[in-house]
């Protein structure tokens, strides 16, 4: 199955239901939508699972984004955040989509990590406000919060994420 944007639908495995074989037949999973945080059930039979050993620090009050691979950390960058009207949202998600635009020096960069958070607050934006980590034509901005919830990075940065960040990769985003 495929989202909106044409690519696959990711979901994060937070548990799983056995059977009297211990064999997997349910996945409680994480799910892309609104509110933050939704889980549901899928069988397990429909479910492709994959590896992940990447994972993604996300922290507001530093402003940075920092990638970890198999437990050791292999980049960290100063990022721009949301302003206080259109705060980033703090949680546990991962990365669902990873899109290349197709203006690579607009305003996205030259590529977007979508992660399965939502702004709280831009509601009525087209797809209802997903957030994403992303390149940006603004490099000044860099390490403010001025962004309506996104993540930006530096392009060279957000290219280094991109490579590493699969999709499934769990993103904690913190204050």
């Amino acid at each position: 199955m495929k989202n909106v944007n044409g690519v696959p639908m990711v979901f994060a495995v937070r548990a799983r239901r056995i059977d009297g074989t211990c064999r997997a037949r349910w996945y409680r999973v994480q799910l892309p939508m609104r509110p933050n945080g939704v889980r549901g059930w899928v069988k397990a039979k429909d479910v492709h699972l994959m590896p992940v050993r990447s994972r993604i620090l996300v922290d507001l009050s530093a402003r940075r984004v920092t990638l970890f691979l198999g437990g050791r950390r292999v980049l960290s960058a100063r990022a721009a955040v949301g302003t206080g009207a259109t705060p980033t949202p703090t949680g546990a998600y991962y990365v669902n989509q990873r899109l290349i635009p197709a203006d690579p020096g607009g305003p996205f960069g030259p590529g977007a990590i979508g992660i399965s958070a939502f702004s709280e607050v831009l509601t009525g934006w087209v797809q209802g406000g997903p957030v994403a980590i992303h390149g940006t034509n603004r490099p000044e901005l860099i390490g403010r919060a001025v962004s309506n919830g996104c993540i930006r990075v530096r392009n060279d940065d957000l290219r280094r994420l991109f490579r590493r960040a699969t999709a499934g990769t769990p993103v904690t985003v913190r204050t």
